[in-house]
């Protein structure tokens, strides 16, 4: 009876993986479901919807486009977590993947063992601004002003542990410095308490910045990214400002639940990575500030888990926790 089960459950394993590429070569067999866990809108909504529609071409079945905001964004992870493994629920999600586990205490899903990393997709870059009262042209020189009187200047942010909240807190880690942090609901907030000058500092997607620059309502002191930014190409980049570790850019990826067959996993991969490739998306996406990417499965796993080592600390020292 031993002998005779061993052979059932090899018999079964070797059926598994020999219908694991024949499901990918069929694949989709009904809709799939692309979560987007913030609401309509903001640049996830912008770039899922472009990426519903570019993979509904490629994929002859339908990619809708579902916002499920929620928890601070972890309800579209956690719906995508408890979906079937089959590919037809995956979820786009923001640098939230890797910043959840150290900033709630709780959670009803575990980002690192229940969601499968496809690919990076893109990345927005941010960039430092000031109040036009502030007497500071550069990142030195806002240092020198925040040494100068700690706790003096404060700066916004779009809400406790968002990339507007931890980047000023990663610029403080770094420079020894003290700012004291102002939350708003939501960037946009942020972004009219800094013109309005109820806040000194803020770090904005270049994007939502552009035009206010380009008005003298706010300064831009850095694009704190690894290139320039093509909408502020005179700003220069933290590294040439003489801050090399000071990169923060608001990234996405695609996620499926953890379980998804790996040939399934693969073929996802090629359809996203062939449409973040296709000149109309890239044209489409890049005229709303958002720099299309592309990554295998393996890079972007090893990414999601640099980005939480790189966070930990600055987190941990803040005493930051999700509200």
């Amino acid at each position: 009876m031993r002998f005779g089960k061993s052979v059932g459950v090899a018999v079964l394993a070797c059926f598994g993986m020999a219908i694991g590429p024949a499901a990918a070569q069929t694949f989709p067999t009904k809709t799939v479901r692309l979560i987007l866990p913030f609401p309509p809108g903001g640049p996830s909504d912008i770039l899922g919807r472009a990426m519903a529609q570019k993979l509904t071409e490629q994929l002859g079945q339908q990619v809708i486009a579902d916002n499920r905001p929620g928890a601070g964004g972890n309800l579209g992870l956690e719906l995508t977590a408890k979906a079937p493994p089959d590919g037809h629920t995956i979820v786009l999600s923001s640098p939230l993947i890797s910043l959840s586990p150290l900033l709630y205490a709780k959670l009803n899903y575990d980002p690192n063992k229940d969601l499968a990393p496809i690919s990076l997709v893109a990345l927005i870059q941010n960039v430092v601004l000031v109040h036009p009262s502030v007497p500071a042209k550069n990142l030195k020189e806002l240092v020198q002003v925040a040494r100068a009187s700690p706790g003096k200047l404060n700066y916004g942010s779009g809400g406790v542990g968002t990339t507007t909240h931890l980047a000023p807190e990663l610029f403080m880690s770094m420079t020894k410095t003290k700012l004291v942090h102002v939350p708003f609901k939501g960037s946009g907030l942020a972004l009219i308490g800094l013109i309005g000058g109820q806040v000194d500092v803020l770090v904005m997607a270049v994007p939502a910045a552009e035009a206010q620059v380009k008005a003298g309502k706010a300064r831009a002191l850095a694009v704190i990214s690894e290139k320039r930014a093509t909408p502020l190409p005179n700003v220069p980049t933290s590294k040439e400002a003489g801050f090399d570790n000071f990169v923060v850019d608001i990234w996405y990826g695609i996620l499926a639940p953890s379980g998804t067959p790996p040939a399934l996993v693969t073929r996802l991969n090629t359809e996203i990575n062939k449409a973040l490739a296709a000149p109309d998306l890239k044209e489409r996406v890049l005229g709303d500030g958002i720099q299309p990417l592309g990554s295998t499965p393996e890079q972007f796993g090893a990414f999601i888990r640099s980005e939480a080592t790189r966070y930990a600390k600055v987190i941990k020292d803040a005493g930051i926790q999700a509200q």
